[in-house]
């Protein structure tokens, strides 16, 4: 059998994460999230600091690298693409290597030949994504940000980013295996539904 891989796609505040996190728990398998921006970082020779400023930021891919870092790349690829390509080698590493759960970064495209892949979104209601973050350690809506236009700001990169490289609609149905209401179903419910389809459908 082919290595069990799960990636899971997320409104921004969802809960995506940790029902990903919770999901590589309970099969026993590895999980990737923020420690792929770091390993990415370490192998590529690029800072972490300019992974984590590309996931937060990222719009669109040029003009993205000619504001923030002043041209194009090596091999006239501008470093967006740069970065978006070792994450992807990267993340075939990762599903070549075991069975994991892979938390957004385009995982369900760059991923989308191999055998044994279930594509998961994760939505929420508003007014949970904005508890979630209100009570979130990374307090990302501080200053002059309400939680709401945080929550709008970041939803709108991660569908830039994903549309931009992947060529399809960021949280279309049609593009995931499952999609979860995890703020009517809360995270235990989600966790349990994902290995219930999961278990039903896996080779």
């Amino acid at each position: 059998m082919s290595n069990l891989i799960i990636t899971i796609g997320r409104q921004f505040g969802s809960g995506g994460r940790q029902i990903g996190r919770r999901l590589a728990e309970e099969l026993g398998i590895d999980f990737y999230d923020r420690a792929l921006i770091t390993a990415a970082a370490k192998k590529s020779g690029f800072s972490e600091e300019l992974f984590e400023m590309m996931d937060k930021r990222a719009t669109n891919s040029l003009l993205y690298s000619l504001s923030m870092f002043g041209g194009s790349g090596v091999n006239g690829m501008s470093l967006t693409d740069q970065l978006y390509l070792t994450q992807a080698n990267l993340i075939r590493e990762f599903a070549d290597k075991g069975s994991c759960v892979i938390v957004g970064r385009c995982a369900d495209h760059i991923l989308r030949e191999y055998p044994n892949r279930f594509d998961i979104f994760i939505s929420a209601p508003i007014e949970d994504r904005i508890r979630r973050i209100q009570s979130s350690p990374d307090r990302e809506f501080e200053g002059n940000k309400s939680p709401q236009s945080t929550l709008e700001k970041m939803d709108k990169q991660r569908a830039t980013y994903y549309n931009y490289y992947t060529g399809k609609v960021w949280g279309k149905a049609d593009h995931y295996d499952l999609c979860i209401n995890a703020g009517r179903l809360g995270i235990d419910k989600s966790v349990e539904l994902i290995l219930n389809f999961v278990n039903g459908l896996k080779e």
